[in-house]
């Protein structure tokens, strides 16, 4: 494959992140795992060679495997992590010991792959394409085991050849209905398909109706949080969260985790509950300690500027957004805000607006998220104006960049800037404001 430029050729398949390239029959006919399978078994089945910790949930997936890394490498334990999906980089997915993969090793995965689809007339979608590269690479680099984010649901993501000892469950609300279902039901069992006969689950979702569809699965343990692990204190303090964790096993004190939200304290507990149940013991406290405080999870409730200060949170969908506004209220309340946001056309203004408590910001600046995806910011300001904001505190740009210099220009040194909507509008923006 003489000229072969790596990034053009993975850009050029079947996005259903992006919508590029996605024929009718695609989003509608039956799933598989066949592409995905075939893929790995001619790259030598690298999926096998390593453990596994499955992640899924509609929100808190990635800051809960940045947490399960940081405790698993704390304890000297070689961590492959998979995630998605990505802010500014690509290689941001497949990282090792939380250093991301380097662009040569990427493009010689994604040649190797190429080659496979090239010989067996296979045609995979964008996100196979990487979950077999990232397979690969944790095999070439040999790692203990593999942190897992779920891409898109759950029994028929392509992450889902891997056999985990162990399966996490963040949480279940409503979001992707178009391919998971309407209903918290149908999504909870979608994504209870990532649970084998004889694993453990840790499972963060406490609507008792839900847990059974889990339960059904037959793992051999199920953790179940508030009951078996969770959190008993979740105090804030300055630069995020002083909590204090329970495991079936074990109790930790006192533990600061770097990040804003109260949900967070959610996600470490599911965080240490699952590093448990893959070492098969309770964990020091001390390195508790030290590997929770280590923790970073860009674009989520990050700060990236003062004066004005600028948060960045991708709350892409209902459930998400509520709780940026609760984070919002308890820890940055009293000050002038202005809310940049930008949303993916499958999701409800009204809603996502609603959620995000826009009837007080002092500014409301709408655009377009850098997808094909992307929902015409005029809608957006409408259904602002539907829910009463008043026409002369709302802005329409086209471009994230736009939109972060009118809320540059017209936020003052003592207010807030936040920019949220989708991950596309909190990576474009995240390149333009970290250095």
């Amino acid at each position: 494959m003489t000229g072969f430029d790596a990034r053009s050729w993975l850009d050029a398949h079947v996005n259903l992140e992006t919508g590029l390239g996605v024929p009718a029959q695609r989003e509608r006919g039956a799933p598989t795992l066949e592409r995905i399978s075939t893929l790995l078994r001619y790259l030598g089945s690298p999926e096998l060679e390593f453990p596994a910790i499955h992640l899924t949930g509609t929100n808190g997936k990635t800051s809960t495997a940045r947490m399960m890394t940081q405790l698993l490498v704390s304890l000297g334990v070689r961590v492959g992590s998979y995630t998605s999906p990505h802010l500014e980089r690509v290689n941001e997915r497949i990282s090792v010991d939380g250093e991301p993969i380097e662009d040569d090793a990427l493009d010689e995965l994604l040649h190797a792959v190429a080659l496979v689809e090239q010989a067996v007339a296979v045609h995979p979608s964008y996100f196979e394409v990487l979950t077999a590269a990232a397979f690969r690479y944790f095999d070439d680099v040999a790692v203990d085991v593999a942190v897992v984010e779920v891409g898109l649901g759950g029994t028929w993501d392509a992450t889902n050849v891997v056999d985990a000892g162990v399966s996490v469950v963040t949480n279940i609300s409503v979001d992707h209905v178009e391919y998971l279902g309407p209903t918290r039901e149908r999504i909870a069992s979608e994504k209870a398909g990532i649970v084998k006969p004889g694993s453990t689950l840790v499972l963060g979702e406490t609507d008792a109706d839900l847990q059974d569809i889990f339960e059904a699965r037959q793992p051999a343990r199920l953790w179940r949080r508030d009951a078996d692990f969770g959190v008993r204190v979740n105090a804030l303090a300055l630069g995020g969260r002083v909590v204090d964790l329970y495991t079936p096993d074990a109790a930790y004190a006192d533990v600061f985790v770097p990040l804003h939200g109260a949900h967070q304290a959610d996600n470490a507990a599911a965080a240490l509950a699952a590093t448990e149940a893959f070492i098969g013991d309770v964990l020091d406290p001390r390195i508790v300690t030290s590997a929770f405080a280590e923790v970073r999870s860009p674009g989520r409730l990050e700060i990236v500027g003062r004066q004005p200060l600028v948060i960045l949170d991708g709350a892409h969908n209902v459930a998400g957004a509520s709780a940026l506004r609760a984070a919002l209220d308890e820890e940055f309340a009293g000050a002038p805000r202005t809310i940049v946001v930008g949303l993916l056309r499958e999701k409800e203004p009204h809603e996502m607006l609603t959620a995000l408590g826009i009837d007080d910001a002092a500014l409301v600046v709408c655009c377009r998220p850098p997808s094909p995806r992307g929902l015409d910011p005029q809608l957006v300001a409408k259904a602002a104006a539907d829910l009463g904001v008043p026409i002369d505190r709302v802005e329409v740009v086209e471009t994230v960049a736009e939109a972060v210099g009118t809320a540059q220009l017209s936020t003052p040194i003592e207010g807030q800037i936040v920019i949220t909507g989708s991950l596309y509008v909190v990576g474009a923006a995240r390149a333009l404001l970290v250095r």
